[in-house]
């Protein structure tokens, strides 16, 4: 099968990297003090990882908080109500440069507090997920997060964020394993 979607997940020139955009939502799960974050990788790079909040691509149609929903249903296997999530808390557009793409994309970003940690179930993975993400999920306090890469690294804020808060506008950011500017922008 010849997915467009697909990733090369092989080092590609930086001049050579496709640009996708996409608007995404994330989850910032919260639990007992501590956040729910997933380990990600850059295949053409062996040896990256970094940590990120569940979330994605919208599909089409879906709003932000049903995308949101379904994102955190497919990488942890927790179901929930769109209308559970608080938010959007946040929005940012975010430019991350990989080995064998570039991802553009508008994204909100929503909190789930939860009483209880759980244990995530990636039964849901995408293809891509399965390689990229194969190391799962941990619960991490702040201080546990300290010398970690964290995309967002606003993640103490965002663990902060409490119900009423203002929106806050992170901008325009980039979180790259290659740089954009080493062939877009």
């Amino acid at each position: 099968m010849n997915d467009p979607d697909r990733r090369p997940m092989v080092a590609v020139p930086p001049r050579e990297r496709r640009v996708r955009t996409r608007q995404a939502a994330r989850v910032v799960v919260r639990a007992e003090g501590r956040v729910l974050l997933g380990s990600d990788t850059d295949p053409g790079m062996p040896g990256t990882q970094w940590w990120v909040t569940p979330g994605g691509g919208l599909d089409a149609g879906e709003t932000f908080a049903e995308g949101a929903a379904r994102e955190l249903a497919e990488e942890t296997g927790l179901v929930v109500d769109p209308g559970d999530l608080t938010g959007p808390i946040a929005r940012r557009v975010v430019h991350h440069g990989y080995s064998d793409h570039i991802l553009q994309q508008r994204e909100d970003f929503f909190v789930l507090d939860l009483p209880a940690r759980f244990e995530p179930d990636t039964a849901g993975f995408t293809e891509d997920e399965k390689v990229t993400m194969a190391a799962g999920f941990g619960w991490f306090t702040l201080d546990e997060l300290t010398g970690k890469t964290v995309w967002p690294v606003e993640i103490a804020r965002l663990m902060r964020a409490e119900p009423g808060d203002e929106l806050i506008d992170f901008g325009d950011v980039e979180e790259s394993t290659v740089p954009v500017s080493l062939g877009h922008r």
